[in-house]
């Protein structure tokens, strides 16, 4: 389990000798613009982390991972998830690999990785998954029935549906947790401003998300890595445990809530460019 509160590189000072000037010197000389290009290519050749949030979340709760992601040198895109069904969702981040050049990094919280899971299928531009807090469906399951696999999720105790029409005339529900209850369901250990903030622009998922079987899942093909929430309410650790071991993700625990990505973004960033360091 990571205890740290934050994962980055010490810098170490340099010491000044009497002849650094000219060693200095002397060094730049012989590397020459060759070893400059070199460097340049390195940044430019790291690969791509795109982002998938949940149910109940928005693309602004990856916003501190995305600030240690980029001041690390990643390209980083946070995809709008549609959040209406699993097959919808994953071709809407399917769409956005296309216009991505070069190697990803598919990361994904809660719902968000059954989308990942969908979305990566097939795919020769994904090289490396991320779940954080996230499902990890085999084929033909759904969140729902997942979270009722092992106990201690709250999710039937504090979901609200919203009955909405769809464009095609259908019925559904949109399912919103409830603002009361946000906190101590879905983010126990986030500021409560904070955690306030984020009840108030939740965004819905459908009973057709929640509920829609997965397809084959690119865990099977694609090295997955998770970080697991001990302190999930959202989906138990034992649930998550169960589906990483399946998929022979590399795993690591923190204490934290469903919210990892606002309340540990350091460790979030630190499994990502872990992933991302596998990638040749």
């Amino acid at each position: 389990m990571y205890r740290h509160s934050r994962y980055r590189r010490a810098r170490t000072p340099l010491t000044v000798m009497a002849t650094a000037a000219v060693a200095a010197g002397l060094y730049a000389t012989a590397i020459g613009p060759a070893s400059a290009a070199k460097t340049t290519s390195s940044k430019a050749d790291k690969p791509t982390v795109v982002l998938v949030h949940g149910a109940f979340a928005d693309s602004s709760s990856w916003n501190d991972v995305i600030k240690q992601l980029k001041d690390d040198g990643y390209p980083v895109v946070a995809a709008a998830n549609p959040l209406r069904g699993v097959s919808v969702d994953a071709a809407s981040v399917k769409n956005l690999l296309a216009g991505i050049k070069g190697p990803v990094v598919l990361v994904g919280h809660s719902y968000g990785g059954a989308v990942i899971s969908n979305a990566a299928h097939g795919s020769d531009k994904v090289k490396a998954l991320v779940y954080a807090d996230a499902f990890l469906p085999d084929k033909g399951e759904s969140a729902n029935e997942l979270v009722s696999k092992f106990k201690g999720s709250v999710i039937g105790e504090v979901l609200r549906p919203v009955p909405i029409t769809n464009p095609d005339g259908s019925k559904d529900f949109d399912f919103y947790i409830d603002q009361p209850k946000f906190r101590q369901a879905f983010g126990a250990d986030v500021p409560a401003r904070t955690a306030g903030l984020m009840a108030v622009t939740q965004r819905p998922g459908t009973g057709t998300a929640l509920n829609e079987p997965s397809g084959q899942p690119a865990w099977k093909t694609i090295p997955s890595w998770a970080l697991v929430g001990t302190n999930d309410r959202i989906i138990p650790r034992e649930l998550q445990v169960y589906m990483a071991k399946r998929a022979h993700a590399h795993i690591e625990e923190i204490r934290s809530s469903h919210a990892v990505s606002v309340s540990h973004p350091d460790a979030v960033t630190h499994i990502i460019e872990k992933a991302a360091r596998t990638i040749r």
